[in-house]
């Protein structure tokens, strides 16, 4: 049984779920968390879980990473971006792949899961799906990794970036211009996500698979948005943008200080619909039954609004 992991990205929305489940599959027995990152108050809010240490470092610096891997039996690769620049996607999407892999074969670890995304080609529309698509391509080109790659649609927790966006932004404005209303996404619950990822590393049998995380129901981007906004008690009205404004609306975003809300090429990720493909096994091939959004998001978007949840969503982009 592995009993040692290393995390990258295990400091964020994703990461701490699978932290909790792995410290849960434990269940107290002897064996190791480590999670790796840049900066130690980053993970601050996981020092608490038993048997989970911090690794600080650079994962880009091969040195660095190849301390992270010694005495570890497996692997999960959760760093990932949405905005950036061509050269910001090559190298968190495809050169730290690559770099993981050979790291991987130098210190002998097999193991490895990789989280990618729905909609990843090598001829997808958008920067983000061409480079997952390439980083996946690294990681099955070394033949001595037990490798299983998950590609979630949108994730939706407590926690997240995307409900929780959409609550907020109509808790300030009186109307919702919506660049690509009409997208269709098919979102899963963030804890079956953690779940998969644990159960892929306890199932031999799952090792050159790749699976697709999705919920039970698909739904248009303008259906989420109204969701979010009915469940938070701020629902406003949604003006679907037509395609030329929604990429102008993009760009304006991506010139404005900090990370954009929406760049130009979130919009050409959503030309690809977030929902599975069927021709792959979803969550059902780990057992996992998925979970319906509309048991979980109304409970934590009812919870906080107005300045309040201004308040939460700088802290999450660690503002204040």
């Amino acid at each position: 049984m592995l009993r040692k992991f290393l995390i990258l990205g295990g400091t964020g929305f994703v990461g701490r779920s699978i932290c909790e489940k792995l410290v849960e599959r434990s269940g107290g027995a002897e064996g190791r968390i480590r999670v790796a990152t840049r900066r130690f108050p980053r993970a601050r809010h996981l020092q608490l879980l038993p048997t989970l240490e911090i690794a600080c470092g650079d994962v880009h610096d091969e040195a660095a990473l190849a301390r992270m891997l010694r005495d570890t039996d497996a692997v999960i690769n959760l760093v990932a971006i949405l905005h950036g620049s061509a050269a910001d996607f090559e190298r968190v999407h495809v050169r730290l792949p690559a770099r993981l892999a050979a790291a991987c074969q130098a210190a002998g670890v097999r193991r490895v899961v990789h989280v990618s995304a729905l909609g990843t080609a090598v001829d997808a529309p958008s920067r983000y799906l061409r480079s997952k698509a390439r980083g996946e391509e690294a990681l099955k080109a070394v033949a001595a990794l037990d490798l299983t790659i998950l590609r979630p649609s949108v994730i939706f927790g407590e926690r997240d970036r995307f409900l929780n966006l959409f609550a907020l932004l109509q808790s300030i404005f009186p109307v919702m211009p919506l660049a690509g209303a009409q997208a269709r996404f098919q979102p899963v619950w963030v804890d079956d996500v953690a779940s998969a990822v644990v159960r892929s590393l306890d199932d031999p049998t799952t090792t050159g698979t790749t699976i697709e995380c999705c919920g039970p129901r698909v739904y248009t981007l303008e259906a989420l948005v109204r969701l979010a906004g009915e469940w938070s008690g701020s629902r406003r009205p949604v003006l679907a943008l037509p395609a030329a404004l929604g990429r102008l609306q993009a760009l304006a975003m991506e010139l404005l200080p900090g990370t954009p809300l929406m760049s130009r090429d979130n919009i050409d990720s959503m030309r690809v619909a977030n929902v599975a493909s069927g021709k792959l096994p979803g969550l059902e091939r780990l057992g996992i039954e998925p979970t319906p959004l509309e048991a979980i998001a109304p409970r934590y978007l009812g919870h906080v609004s107005g300045e309040k949840r201004l308040e939460a969503w700088r802290a999450r982009a660690r503002r204040i």
